[in-house]
């Protein structure tokens, strides 16, 4: 079994954001990047496979330079070989277009991520690679399990779980409590070093979208406390002030 796990780079969760005095671009000056954490769930699956049914697993990145430190990792995890399209990851149609053409190249039955990624929250990038390359999106699974040319995922749904069985290939997002994501060890770190990462053009794609301005969320105000006695001013506030009512 063939499987293509997509990693991309983004900021530690604990990061504190800024933008550049244009507010048109992201500062990046000193900010600690990481695999963004639902791909990790998705990366551990995929090994977890490996395992167990034989096969191969790779990674890909779109990505610039500064993402080989994190694809590097992603290879200690376990993973067997990578690929970084060496490019800007400008916006989620560009992103798919570029996993899509290497994909279809590569013949791989099992096509993973994340659910989104924890910087943009798009959720979108796996319905369109599953869009382009003609083939199903299971989004987002909590569970995998592959047997012979089918796979099993669970999916949480309004009010209760969904389970469904799909021919293979497929794409699948994956979110907690998908695995437990690993940390690597010594052994792989080393490995690491040996192992293939192949940096690759991008395929000539124009992206749909583009950024106007960045702005950070507003702070938050201080609360309002009622006497409870007091419903009248509590039926103003909500109707002239919050405007809830």
């Amino acid at each position: 079994m063939r499987i293509l796990v997509c990693i991309s780079n983004v900021p530690d969760t604990t990061t504190k954001i800024t933008f550049t005095p244009d507010n048109k671009n992201f500062n990046m000056a000193g900010v600690q990047f990481v695999i963004n954490p639902y791909d990790e769930y998705a990366l551990t699956r995929a090994i977890e496979l490996k395992e167990a049914q034989g096969g191969t697993v790779t990674v890909i990145n779109v990505g610039e330079a500064d993402s080989d430190a994190n694809i590097r990792k992603a290879l200690a995890i376990g993973a067997d070989e990578a690929i970084r399209v060496d490019a800007k990851p400008v916006d989620a149609l560009f992103v798919a277009r570029q996993i899509a053409h290497y994909a279809q190249e590569g013949g791989y039955d099992l096509i993973l991520m994340g659910k989104e990624s924890v910087d943009y929250n798009g959720f979108q990038v796996h319905g369109m690679v599953a869009e382009i390359l003609g083939i199903p999106a299971i989004v987002p699974a909590i569970k995998l399990d592959v047997n012979g040319t089918a796979a099993t995922l669970e999916r949480e749904i309004e009010g209760g779980k969904e389970i469904i069985t799909v021919n293979l290939p497929l794409v699948a997002s994956c979110q907690q409590p998908m695995a437990e994501p690993r940390i690597p060890n010594m052994r792989g770190i080393m490995t690491a070093r040996t192992k293939p990462l192949k940096v690759v053009p991008a395929i000539e794609a124009q992206p749909a979208t583009s950024y106007e301005s960045y702005s950070l969320p507003e702070k938050k105000t201080g609360v309002k406390l009622i006497d409870p006695a007091n419903a009248g001013e509590l039926i103003r506030l909500l109707r002239n002030e919050a405007k809830v009512i």
